[in-house]
């Protein structure tokens, strides 16, 4: 018994990275090239904890845990809590792509969380809707410092190569904006629903699957979360289609050049 347990504290001991950057995303392509970047630096090593490979080591000048959260809010809890109980994680952040909600936003364009909340959370009458049971609140923020480097990031990305990236792929141009983004364990793909959803949060601005859990999960520990999302629909009855076809052609070209920058630019102040 004694022997399992110091070989079981080793192994923690092992795997944590103190100071070392969280970054997830739900599906492979919502990560772009970080893992071969990493790979390619050849410090990767790759843990597999739960069911999921955490790839470790340095990317872009920062030390990294990067990982697949897979889709919806427990799998994202669950990512985050490995990344922070086992990795020793104290910031992260989250890219993706979501649906646009609010009118201002249209496909192509990215959203910065500023703050999360869960669509499909009603534990009325005993709380008021959205509000998480025994936390006492319902909305959850982003790290504003972490944001606002990530919101940079975002904006050098889409000066560098927004108009070559709108032509290419027909978009009317590209624009960051800041605001709410909610997430529910449902991907929204009617025009009903987007109507119901703007009308409830009418400053959401896009809606997802993780961003949510993971910023509850954060605010309970005490660790600093960003969280990105591109707009790949505008969650109505197209956005299966578009979100396909958005997610094999550009997601990757999103993710790869905002993570780039970010990383760099928190490389040089980390």
């Amino acid at each position: 018994m004694y022997d399992d347990k110091n070989n079981h504290d080793k192994r923690e001991r092992a795997l944590r990275m103190p100071g070392a950057l969280g970054v997830l995303a739900a599906l492979p392509q919502e990560l772009g090239d970080l893992v071969d970047a990493m790979r390619a630096q050849g410090t990767m090593r790759t843990v597999t904890l739960g069911r999921r490979d955490y790839h470790t080591g340095s990317v872009h000048g920062v030390r990294c845990v990067v990982t697949l959260a897979r889709v919806g809010k427990v799998a994202a809890a669950a990512s985050a809590s490995a990344l922070i109980h086992a990795f020793g994680v104290e910031k992260m952040v989250f890219t993706g792509v979501a649906g646009g909600v609010g009118r201002q936003v249209r496909v192509g364009d990215i959203v910065v969380a500023d703050a999360l909340i869960q669509h499909d959370l009603d534990a009325s009458p005993l709380f008021p809707r959205y509000e998480v049971p025994l936390l006492e609140r319902s909305r959850f923020e982003a790290d504003t410092a972490l944001t606002d480097r990530l919101a940079a990031a975002c904006e050098r990305f889409v000066a560098d190569e927004g108009a070559a990236l709108a032509e290419r792929f027909g978009l009317a141009g590209i624009c960051v904006h800041r605001g709410l983004v909610a997430s529910g364990d449902r991907f929204v793909s009617s025009a009903a629903e987007v109507r119901a959803l703007a009308e409830a949060l009418p400053d959401a601005l896009a809606v997802e699957m993780e961003g949510a859990a993971i910023a509850q999960v954060c605010y309970e520990h005490d660790v600093a979360c960003a969280i990105v999302r591109t707009i790949s629909d505008t969650a109505d009855d197209h956005a299966t289609a578009s979100f396909t076809s958005f997610l094999t052609d550009i997601a990757g070209a999103y993710s790869s050049g905002v993570l780039r920058r970010f990383l760099e630019a928190y490389a040089a102040v980390a």
